[in-house]
């Protein structure tokens, strides 16, 4: 197959200014960006995109497909058949939000992976870390300090304690296709049980999974918020920091130092904020939710004047799914249209080592979004109504 894209104005995911399409692709990568002689009129597909920006398809680093529940137990009590379901319709929607690609960094399997790969299910390019490591008490035990059920599965978090234990736990979420590991290092919104601004986990424990992680070609991405916790993380060889709400500027030059990404996930603080009680978010993560909301934005303005490469996450749980355009506007606000597009494109894909990702140029996946209209002067554009989405090559059916 071959799409030409004509009349279009084009951000090619890195540069300040647009430049002009046509965009031509074949065979699902970009073979030309620019006038092609009349190439154009013997695709077997064009579209007019007069007055429209041709974007790369965006990319959310901190999706989570099976996160159907604010309720953390609820989910692992659950059946998988129903989480995959469900899970499938959260994706879906996610792609026709013009989300081309994502990452799952607390659940996804093989065999989800699978059904996207054979186009069972319609989603974005998926990369998924398997359930989260937490250490007993951590982030991801869904247990209350009064509660001694058991959520019966390990589908988004799984509690695994000691250095032996993590380390086969990592082994083995390698063996099934896990594109990274993802641990636990700090308290949580949703957990019940852990103040927030803890560090988990020990040195030795970290370290034995980013070991592995670095011995596989992948790396290990850390929910934290505080400054001791990031530190432990990243002085432990954590390469990419989830939230990071709470840190100071000291260790924001860390994380530059250490070549470390923050993934900041706005959207789910302003919505947990406003719907929280809605879908049963509990008290005690309503008061946690309070704590960290006002801070993200700052941690962003600390985390770019250290010179940390910054992405865009969501982390958005339960009924909140459809705030994820909303991500989108939050961290403009915060860093204007350039850096916020950076962030959730080209940024992103080199966190996933895809520089095929993220990018309107020749040799890249044809993954697209075209807006009505130009970003940069009416930034409301990229989260409004009127969207094409194309994915390697071929337009996506909403």
């Amino acid at each position: 197959m071959s799409l030409a894209i004509i009349n279009a104005a084009v951000f090619d995911g890195e540069s300040a200014e647009l430049v002009d399409g046509p965009v031509h692709v074949e065979d699902g990568r970009i073979v030309a960006v620019g006038d092609r002689g009349g190439a154009d009129k013997i695709a077997d597909e064009v579209v007019d995109a007069r007055g429209r920006t041709v974007l790369p398809g965006l990319i959310d680093a901190h999706c989570h497909a099976y996160g159907v529940s604010l309720d953390m137990l609820a989910i692992e009590s659950s059946p998988l058949s129903y989480l995959a379901l469900t899970g499938a319709r959260r994706l879906k929607a996610a792609l026709d939000r013009g989300f081309t690609t994502v990452r799952d960094v607390a659940g996804g399997d093989p065999g989800l992976a699978r059904a996207i790969a054979e186009g069972t299910v319609a989603a974005p390019r998926y990369f998924y870390t398997g359930a989260a490591l937490s250490q007993t008490g951590g982030h991801g035990d869904p247990r209350g300090v009064d509660t001694d059920v058991c959520g019966c599965h390990a589908f988004t978090s799984e509690v695994v304690d000691g250095v032996d234990a993590v380390r086969a736990a990592a082994r083995d979420r390698f063996r099934r296709g896990a594109h990274a590991i993802k641990m636990m290092t700090s308290g949580g919104v949703m957990s019940l049980a852990d103040p927030i601004r803890v560090p988990q986990y020990s040195a030795e424990e970290i370290r034995a999974v980013t070991d592995e992680a670095a011995r596989r070609g992948s790396y290990v991405a850390a929910h934290a918020y505080s400054p001791e916790s990031i530190r432990h993380s990243v002085e432990n060889g954590v390469r990419s920091i989830e939230h990071g709400n709470l840190m100071d500027a000291e260790t924001a030059a860390l994380m530059a130092e250490r070549g470390a990404y923050l993934v900041p996930t706005l959207a789910t603080y302003d919505a947990m904020s406003r719907r929280g009680p809605e879908f049963g978010l509990a008290a005690v993560g309503l008061e946690k939710n309070r704590e960290v909301l006002e801070a993200g934005a700052k941690a962003i303005e600390l985390a770019r004047a250290a010179g940390v490469r910054v992405g865009f996450g969501t982390d958005l749980m339960g009924g909140l799914e459809d705030e994820q355009l909303n991500g989108l506007r939050l961290q403009v606000e915060v860093d204007g249209v350039l850096d916020a597009l950076r962030s959730a494109t080209s940024v992103n894909a080199d966190l996933l080592n895809r520089p095929d990702l993220g990018r309107v140029r020749v040799g890249a996946a044809a993954d697209l979004l075209i807006v009505d209209g130009d970003p940069f002067s009416d930034p409301s554009v990229l989260w409004g109504p009127g969207r094409t989405v194309i994915q390697a090559g071929v337009r996506v059916a909403s």
